[in-house]
């Protein structure tokens, strides 16, 4: 059965929050809405409607020589490096102006960069870019591939998040549990209630999207 999205009403007029309520397994865990993030990370309206909200909560002063982006949002970063150049922020860069870059990802879920591209985080100061961040996982591994290529994380941004910081480093976001999908969860696969109480799963849910049973 395919599963249903409603545009949940949120303060943001200009970009709407697709979701689905049911019981969806991720790699690292149990959540009970699915937030398909798929228009706002490939439209082009929306991407750059997302990355003026985004870019909005940096103070100018903030020095941003990359942008990482996570979860193919790529089209949002490139929006997002075009704001904040245009808002005037400062970046060390030669030429002035702002890397997007996307890792790449080995079979153990770490982040690598080649030689070709890692002379964009070495000693670059690195705003992180997710989709969302939730267990924080995705975002800490990102975290620590910056430090391995001696780059600087300056902050992470997303359009969803559960937590307002990830190892020490504020993440902002459009949407959050605090103003939005308060009731939003998201357990352990051992803890999960849904489990316990025994609903069987929707679907598997990731970056690229999902997959229903």
């Amino acid at each position: 059965m395919a599963i249903q999205l409603i545009k949940y009403p949120t303060s943001s007029s200009n970009l709407p929050l697709r979701v689905a309520r049911g019981h969806f397994a991720t790699s690292h865990s149990h959540i009970n809405y699915y937030i398909d993030l798929t228009m706002t990370k490939h439209r082009l309206s929306e991407a750059r409607e997302a990355a003026v909200q985004l870019a909005a909560t940096f103070k100018p002063s903030t020095i941003i020589d990359t942008i990482l982006c996570l979860d193919g949002t790529e089209v949002i970063g490139a929006c997002m490096a075009s704001e904040l150049t245009k808002a005037g922020f400062m970046n060390m860069n030669a030429h002035r102006t702002i890397y997007v870059a996307t890792p790449e990802h080995t079979s153990g879920s770490q982040l690598l960069f080649r030689d070709n591209s890692a002379p964009m985080i070495v000693g670059k100061h690195v705003l992180v870019l997710a989709a969302s961040v939730t267990t924080g996982y995705t975002a800490k591994a990102a975290i620590e591939a910056i430090r391995y290529y001696n780059g600087i994380c300056v902050g992470i941004a997303a359009i969803f998040a559960c937590v307002d910081s990830c190892e020490g480093f504020p993440v902002v976001s459009i949407f959050n549990t605090q103003n939005d999908l308060m009731d939003y969860a998201s357990t352990d696969s051992h803890d999960c209630p849904l489990c316990k109480a025994g609903v069987r799963i929707d679907a598997l849910v990731n970056a690229h999207g999902i997959s229903s049973f």
